[in-house]
């Protein structure tokens, strides 16, 4: 909080003014963080889904070809169940007529449930290896998959080849899924099968140190003796041939519930399990397979028999050496694989048998033997967890919700970009016809009020140019409380031109909407034409200004402001948006009946109707647009006069250039909210209800609100999806905005040569303005009030460019 020190050198407490401008200061930089964390958790939603979709991060490489040289021949030629104990490797076959049914790159919410209903029909128990990205999409499927007895391993995160990972990216892929099966299933696992892994004879050196390290960490990799190559689609015979072991072996057989069009797969399955069944064959899960040579090989320990019952274990250390691995590879220990704190094992080192086929209709431990990998998630996995699933179902709604309001935006943004061609053609048409006449020439003199607060720069530059007025006026200048001798150089102006016409009322700082009251209640004549401190006319700007009043149900009009300032890269992108948005707008708006603001810069009302309506309103920072409502709503035309043109002084800076638009958009939402109940006036005075208010929000509140998303999703796009494609409808927009823009220039007669800074200025002047709007939305959805704020000026805006 400041305070003020007079001239006599005394310190005062500062003004009800100052004290609301100090705490919307203080409000102003928080709700500015919150504006761009707003939009920083949308990008973070956007770059989850696209992690989840393999667009972020996706590694599409598939190492091929590799030397095996570094691979001992035992584990190349070994079962298809590799673990390391103590750092040893040692492999695990299927016994004869067994089979570990496998899935590999679910779950698939259209494929996965038809296989497990398929599976429960059969009472057929199998292991799941799936991709935590599907997992955290889809965790109701995962945890059907558990409680129906079914065993599930990891396969990533993200389907990538770990063989091209660093170290710090595989550990990552097998964390983030363990967490995604923890959420999902309140579980996690020791089983692990690469992507794009075969059989173990394919395992190259490059690949090799992966298993290994993940060995280490209490994972058991799996790989297949026989694959369906479901996923060539051959057709269903070809399906069922190849998952056929030959000569009644046991394997480890591989199909896929997801990662395409499984038709097929599904069409297969049915009568694979019936043939195998004929065949002598039974089905368990990838640890029923270990615990079943588990226990032969504790069997054979104990009492010198020999019944590996079709098992080969290597490397050749005897039955002890398998009775370990099994023991590892079951994960008996209850430790949990990948960094993840610890949790309950599920006793897979019980005595006795594997019992019936499982599924769910098995009975005493079974269920818990053939999901012996899986471990009980607790503590911080657990709702780490948790906090995934929640984080991932909240982008999986928002992103396609974003996506289909975005295409609502888009097509009401070239909508209306359209409405706005076609109507500012006809408007221009109409109003420049030779025979268009608003009436009767009005010749009578008018009041001009210029609002002025510590002005010193600009108003004897404001006087100059009404000195030059070729319509009679009065002009009154209302000093709100200036401390820099804004009035006395209003005099000494007035002076040095010879200006008789002209009167400085000085009143305490009360704001801009009673500086302005002030000087129409002092208002000599039945028009006033209302204007900034800052602005200077064009000679004719006050008569061409008042024609429109003729017209007796006119009660207001808008004039045309331009930016004076045009020469810096900032004040060109304001000159743009001045030029295309307000003057295109309001020749829309004006055919259509419902102009929402007359610009602060120029305009004019009668004076009367003013006063009916209450004045200039207090309630909000827009005032202007408060004031232009009200006149509708009493019933009053509001209209556009595109040749009453004045120039105004742009914002100079960034700084200064947030805090105008802030206080515009916020200023406009309350205008909006105040009159809300315009949406159910009768008659002409709700026709701004029935037809501007609605484009008011949709145009100037709820597009830019998502345009922001827009340029999110394109450079989203250009990165990880298509840059061509991406870039390609992006320079299609600007075309479109370019032609309006352009269109936009020649109506107003202005050099095209600034259409230049136009790309820039989409790259960032209007990502600032969409920052702008997220703010004011924030502010008012939170109740914050801020009261007229002023801008530092310089006085550059002399003489009209181009006007002598």
């Amino acid at each position: 909080m400041t305070t003020t020190t007079s001239s006599r050198g005394r310190r005062r407490a500062p003004s009800r003014i100052e004290r609301a401008a100090g705490k919307a200061a203080a409000l102003q930089k928080p709700r500015v963080i919150l504006a761009l964390l707003l939009l920083l958790a949308l990008t973070m939603v956007m770059l989850l889904d696209g992690y989840l979709r393999a667009e972020v991060g996706g590694d599409q490489r598939v190492r091929t070809g590799a030397s095996a040289s570094k691979v001992p021949e035992d584990i190349l030629d070994g079962g298809p169940i590799l673990s390391f104990q103590g750092g040893q490797a040692t492999t695990i076959s299927v016994p004869d007529k067994t089979i570990a049914l496998t899935f590999d790159d679910g779950p698939n919410p259209t494929w996965t449930p038809q296989v497990l209903e398929i599976l429960q029909e059969y009472d057929v128990p199998a292991t799941f290896f799936v991709v935590g990205s599907m997992v955290s999409r889809y965790p109701g499927i995962v945890n059907d998959m558990v409680e129906q007895g079914n065993e599930v391993g990891i396969h990533t995160f993200t389907h990538v080849d770990l063989s091209y990972q660093s170290d710090t990216r595989v550990d990552r892929e097998m964390e983030q899924t363990q967490l995604a099966l923890a959420g999902a299933a309140g579980i996690t696992t020791t089983l692990f099968r690469a992507p794009y892994s075969s059989e173990t004879d394919a395992i190259d050196n490059y690949s090799y140190p992966v298993y290994k390290e993940l060995g280490a960490d209490g994972y058991t990799s799996v790989f297949v003796d026989t694959d369906s190559d479901d996923w060539k689609k051959p057709g269903v015979s070809k399906i069922i041939e190849g998952a056929t072991p030959e000569d009644g072996k046991g394997a480890s057989v591989l199909f896929h519930d997801a990662g395409g069009e499984r038709s097929q797969t599904i069409k297969a399955l049915p009568t694979y399990i019936k043939k195998m069944r004929a065949a002598g064959y039974t089905f368990t899960t990838i640890s029923g397979v270990i615990e079943e040579q588990n226990t032969a090989a504790r069997e054979a320990s104990g009492t010198g028999q020999q019944q590996a019952a079709g098992a080969d274990a290597t490397p050749s250390a005897g039955a002890t050496a398998a009775a370990g691995g099994a023991a590892a590879a079951g994960g008996a220990t209850g430790e949990q694989p990948g960094n993840i704190p610890g949790g309950t094992g599920n006793g897979a080192g019980t005595e006795g048998g594997i019992g019936a086929e499982g599924g769910s209709g098995g009975a005493g431990g079974t269920i818990d033997r053939l999901q012996a990998a899986h471990r009980e998630a607790t503590g911080v996995t657990l709702y780490e967890g948790k906090a995934l699933i929640a984080a991932v179902t909240l982008a999986e709604w928002t992103v396609p919700t974003l996506s289909v309001g975005l295409m609502v935006v888009g097509v009401a943004v070239m909508g209306r970009f359209g409405m706005m061609l076609i109507l500012a053609r006809r408007h221009y048409r109409l109003r420049n016809k030779r025979r268009f006449s608003w009436g009767p020439t009005i010749t009578r003199p008018v009041s001009v009020i210029v609002p002025a607060y510590n002005e010193k720069e600009c108003i004897a530059n404001t006087l100059k140019s009404l000195a030059k007025s070729t319509h009679p006026i009065e002009i009154i200048v209302v000093d709100d409380g200036s401390t820099d001798g804004t009035s006395e150089i209003s005099r000494e102006a007035a002076r040095a031109l010879g200006m008789t016409n002209v009167r400085v009322i000085r009143q305490e700082n009360a704001g801009k909407p009673a500086a302005l009251n002030n000087g129409v209640r002092n208002a000599s004549y039945d028009i006033v034409v209302m204007m900034d401190g800052d602005t200077v006319f064009e000679p004719e700007a006050v008569h061409h200004l008042v024609q429109p009043f003729a017209n007796p149900k006119v009660g207001a009009v808008a004039g045309n402001a331009k930016v004076g300032n045009r020469d810096t890269i900032i004040g060109a992108w304001q000159h743009i948006e001045y030029v295309m948005g307000f003057n295109l707008d309001r020749r829309m708006y004006d055919l259509l009946r419902c102009m929402p603001t007359i610009p602060g810069a120029i305009g004019a009302f009668r004076r009367d109707a003013v006063l009916e309506v209450g004045g200039m309103s207090e309630d909000t920072l827009a005032e202007d647009t408060d004031i232009t409502i009200a006149m509708h709503r009493g019933g009053w035309q509001v209209v556009y006069q595109e040749h009453a043109k004045a120039w105004t002084e742009a914002p100079g800076s960034l700084k200064q250039l947030w805090s105008q638009r802030y206080r515009w958009s916020y200023g406009t939402m309350q205008a909006l909210w105040k009159h809300r109940k315009s949406l159910t006036d009768k008659g002409p005075s709700g026709r701004f209800g029935r037809v501007g208010m609605p484009l008011v929000v949709l145009f100037q509140i709820i597009t830019p609100v998502f345009a922001p998303l827009i340029d999110v999703f394109t450079v989203y796009s250009m990165i990880f999806i298509d840059f061509q494609a991406a870039l390609l409808a992006w320079l299609a927009v600007l075309g479109i905005q370019l032609v309006c823009a352009a269109y936009a220039f020649r109506l107003d007669r202005e050099k095209y040569r600034y259409l230049l800074m136009m790309p820039l200025q989409q790259l960032a002047y209007r990502q600032m303005m969409y920052l702008v709007l997220i703010h004011s939305c924030i502010t008012a959805l939170t109740g914050g009030r801020l009261r007229w704020q002023k801008l530092k000026r310089t006085g550059e805006v002399g003489t009209p460019a181009g006007v002598s």
